[in-house]
């Protein structure tokens, strides 16, 4: 059995969403001090909808990939459906990552939470936080559950 997923292995070889949005509505940007990867979401956010989104990992081939499907699963959805994306979904979108690097896919997630976190306080709507557990400055304290 492979290490890594056929979709795992596409989306570090051909991440989607890579690059910088200049006038993001919103920015995210998270590491782990850990393994050293660092995660930085751009969101273009009109009329509740995300209508872009950019992304630039410096990370290993997990971090990247989860970086990228993060993305595709957020793109063109609403900023609720955004809100409520956990890294279990991340990680059961790529067809499952080894247990070792499912902080890949955490970070994904407290990325996007950070960008609409930006977003929200750029606009003065209060941000209620984690749409898994209602904490803001997600620290995984539920998981992603």
């Amino acid at each position: 059995m492979a290490l890594y997923s056929e979709k795992v292995m596409d989306h570090f070889r051909n991440p989607r969403n890579l690059g910088v949005i200049e006038d993001a509505d919103g920015v995210g940007e998270v590491g782990n001090a850990k393994c050293g990867d660092i995660m930085k979401i751009y969101l273009k956010i009109e009329n509740d909808i995300i209508q872009d989104v950019k992304f630039e990992t410096f990370g290993c081939g997990s971090a990247i990939a989860s970086s990228s499907m993060a993305t595709e699963l957020i793109k063109g959805k609403p900023v609720s459906e955004a809100l409520a994306l956990t890294n279990k979904a991340v990680a059961e979108a790529l067809d499952g990552l080894p247990p070792h690097k499912m902080h890949c896919s955490v970070l994904a997630e407290e990325a996007i939470q950070k960008a609409l976190q930006d977003y929200y306080e750029k606009n003065g709507i209060p941000y209620d936080g984690c749409a898994s557990c209602g904490q803001s400055g997600h620290t995984c304290c539920c998981g992603g559950a």
